[in-house]
This record gives structure tokens, sequence and C-alpha cells, in this order.
């Protein structure tokens, strides 16, 4: 039995049809976890749909009616980039159902994985780049709603950007001063100054937003997050794992999150088809240990979802995500008070 929970429901799948993004991936991860006894029948909760109320914390009752009632514009769907329908809505409300449930699980556990979720590109009034609602900011606000956390923070690790993340916690921001080239790190030496790249940053609010994310990819246009680390195209392990432990350490000095709510994206993968990273399976692995790792060390909840992943052999995607729960497992099975 795994000392955490793992958020999954077989309506997970998004009916959209031939498609870049496996709708498979989320029934392939709890097939392949169960197969290789990394988790139990007992390991997963089963979410429900999230209300309107939910979703309405974040988005717009203009956009959420439009949703409702099918009536998207051409050019709205179109910017969504995944084919409408009422069943895809409702996959969509139980993705955020999962998150808040991941993030209800974490709060007890330390750790929670919603085998689903990370619509990071949905914006308050339309979706973007096959998000149609953000189902992280519905979990957040619904978690500060029921007075569970005040702050949180994001950490989004898929390679393309978090817009719609940086968008909705934007708040009024003040540049803060320049990192330096080198920063003491969470949990040690990183080896030397990370390479070539460029972080910027600049905060203020209840959530602290960070994307580390390739420069050269969608979307086109960047919202300002707290801390945006653009990488360069072509990054691989080491210094990645440098400009994330850099990330991390510069966040956690300037906020207190209570909750961290991770986006695992698969897609820094090397052989990704949307991505431009260069990350092997054991540097996604070691990513997802080095984010468990701040935050168990700091005793702050962490609840992960899955985001996006494109590899040529959907088998690599779900091996990056089963992977996560494998990290997890090993770093909160120590003793809580170790």
């Amino acid at each position: 039995m795994l000392p955490f929970k793992l958020i999954y429901s077989d309506d997970y799948f998004l009916p959209i049809g031939s498609h870049v993004f496996p709708a498979e991936k989320y029934r392939m991860v709890h097939d392949r976890l169960l197969a290789t006894a990394v988790a139990e029948p007992s390991d997963f909760v089963t979410p429900q749909l999230a209300s309107d109320q939910d979703i309405l914390l974040v988005h717009t009752p203009q956009y959420v009616q439009k949703l409702k009632t099918g009536t998207l514009s051409p050019s709205e769907e179109m910017q969504m980039e995944i084919p409408y329908s009422p069943e895809l809505v409702r996959a969509f409300w139980l993705a955020a159902g999962g998150s808040i449930l991941a993030a209800e699980h974490a709060l007890k556990d330390r750790v929670a994985i919603n085998i689903g979720g990370g619509f990071h590109h949905a914006f308050p009034d339309h979706g973007e780049g096959f998000c149609m609602i953000h189902d992280v900011a519905v979990a957040i606000r619904r978690m500060q709603r029921d007075d569970k956390i005040r702050t949180a923070m994001t950490v989004d690790c898929d390679v393309h950007h978090g817009n719609g993340t940086a968008a909705i916690f934007a708040g009024t921001r003040t540049p803060s001063d320049p990192l330096p080239s080198t920063s003491a790190s969470t949990l040690g030496s990183t080896g030397g100054q990370p390479p070539a790249g460029k972080m910027r940053q600049a905060h203020a609010g209840e959530v602290f937003t960070i994307s580390l994310h390739q420069h050269n990819n969608y979307p086109a246009r960047k919202p300002h997050s707290s801390i945006d680390v653009d990488l360069p195209d072509g990054i691989g392990d080491d210094d990645y794992l440098a400009w994330l432990d850099n990330a991390l350490s510069s966040g956690l000095r300037q906020f207190e999150p209570e909750l961290i709510c991770y986006i695992a994206g698969a897609d820094p993968y090397r052989e990704d088809q949307l991505g431009g990273l260069a990350l092997t399976l054991e540097g996604l692995k070691r990513r997802d240990e080095l984010v468990f790792r701040v935050a168990r060390a700091r005793n702050i909840p962490v609840m992960v979802t899955y985001a996006g992943g494109y590899a040529r052999k959907v088998e690599d995607t779900v091996t990056i995500h089963c992977n996560t729960v494998v990290a997890a497992q090993e770093v909160f099975a120590w003793p809580k008070s170790s």
C-alpha cells in the first residue's frame, strides 16, 4: 500500500478522437501501476465531478454558460484545439474534481497524485492548448474558500509555459531584484552555475507561480509568472535540474506556501513530439524526486497533476507518469519523524 492516494477515474478519458494528446494515457498509467505492483486497488480514490460553483471560483459565468450549453464560437473552439462535446465538458469537470480531491488528500497525507489534470493553458474566459478549464486553479481556490489553506505555490514543469496559471494568479506584480547567477541550493550544491537561460521574477498575492519551460515553444505570448525560467532548446538533465533547484530555492526564500501544486508534465522528454528539450526518462524521475524532496524537507504538502506528454511512443509517456508515483513513494516512504 502506498503512503498516499492516487486519484483516478476511467472517465478521465477525453473524447477527442484522433489527436496528438494521448487520451488513453490515464487508463494506461492506472493499469501499469497495478500490473507492476507499484500500487494496489485500495490506493486509488475515485473523484466526483466538480460543482459549477467550484468552476466559477476561477472561470467567468459567461464562459461556463457557453461550455454548459454548447455555444462556443468556432474561433473559441479552434483556440481550445480540441473538439467540443458535452462529454468533454464532463471529463474536464471530473478532472477538476480530481484535483480538488488530490489537494484535500495532500493536506492530510503530505502528498497526493491526480492521475490526470494539469490543464494549465485555460484562462478564466476561454480555453487554449487542449485545456478547457484550469483544474489546478479551481482546486487552489476551493481550498482557500474552505479555509484549508491561505497560500499556495504552483511548480509547473510542463515543457510549455503555464500561461493560464500566470494570468489567473497575476494580481499586481512588483518586479523583484534580479536573481544571482548562482544561489544557495534548496538541497545542497547543484554543481555550479546553471547554463545559458533566463530567469525572471515578480510576485504579489497569495499564490506564487513558477514555470520552467522551453522558451521557443507554445504559447507565443507568455504572461509573467512569479518566476519564469525560459530554457534554451535542447537542455539536458543536469542543466534542467540546476535551473529547477534555483527556481525552487528562490521561490521558497520569498514565499511560504501551505500547499505546492506540482504540474508534472511528461513533455520535457527528449522524444516528445511537441517539445524541444532533451531530458531522459531517468532525468524526469530525478526532477520529480527533487520537487518531492524539497516539499518533504520543508513539510509542505504537495499535490500532483500530470499535464502534457506526447512521446512518439505513448508507452514512454506512461513510464514517465508512473515514475512520478514511484518517486513519491521513495521520498515519502521515509518515516514522518525523519
